[in-house]
């Protein structure tokens, strides 16, 4: 979560031309950083719900979070749509996120190793198969588009969903075989950082607000 708040610092730095010129877009410094973050991101995703379902979490309280995740990326896509016109954000990171909560709350009943073909499938298949018919804005979620469409934010089904996916086995792995790795409690100097994995979509809804009211109110108070 703080490294995901750095690299958006960074971009919003960079979208008033605070700080030298960089290409987010496509130079390697930020396209293998916005890669690393969203792959711990949703890695870290499927872990939480292998935890969920081992919790047996109810349904209901599963439908309130999943509706607040739905919303949240609705949002998004509205506040994009204001700021950044054509390209804004139609499957982002809570949309894709939403998607894969449902699909794994009802393939996570399955067996170890037919998710983890199907993991494997998920990540290879982008590899081998594309589509003109999945380059629009509509079918573009699926990921076996033959080019990224014009977004600020685009994560497919497809490889995205293995990786969600890899975290939810390797927490049920670690359930079942190491439990003791995965419970008790944290070192004093890393619990700080757990209230941000218990608010995560607070903290990725009001992270960029705050940052953008302090870049303008510096940018105001410079000028004023």
């Amino acid at each position: 979560m703080l490294w995901m708040a750095g690299f958006h610092a960074a971009f919003d730095l960079n979208l008033h031309g605070l700080i030298a010129r960089q290409n987010f877009y496509a130079d390697p410094l930020w396209t293998v950083q916005r890669t690393l973050i969203l792959s711990l991101f949703l890695f870290c995703a499927g872990a939480g719900q292998a935890a969920a379902q081992q919790q047996g979490q109810a349904p209901a309280r599963f439908l309130r979070r999943w509706g607040q995740v739905l919303g949240c990326a609705l949002l998004v896509s509205a506040a994009s749509w204001w700021m950044f016109g054509p390209r804004w954000i139609s499957f982002g990171v809570l949309h894709a996120l939403a998607l894969m909560t449902l699909l794994l709350r009802g393939l996570g009943r399955g067996g170890n190793g037919p998710l983890l073909a199907l993991a494997v499938l998920c990540l290879l298949l982008p590899a081998g198969v594309a589509h003109p018919l999945f380059d629009s804005r509509w079918t573009g979620w699926i990921g076996l588009a033959t080019h990224k469409p014009p977004t600020e934010d685009y994560v497919p089904l497809l490889p995205w969903f293995g990786v969600a996916l890899a975290g939810f086995l390797t927490m049920r792995v670690l359930q079942q075989q190491r439990p003791g790795w995965v419970a008790g409690a944290l070192p004093r100097p890393l619990r700080p950082l757990a209230a941000l994995g218990r608010w995560p979509l607070s903290f990725y809804m009001l992270h960029q607000p705050v940052l953008l009211g302090l870049i303008l109110g510096w940018m105001a108070w410079q000028g004023g």
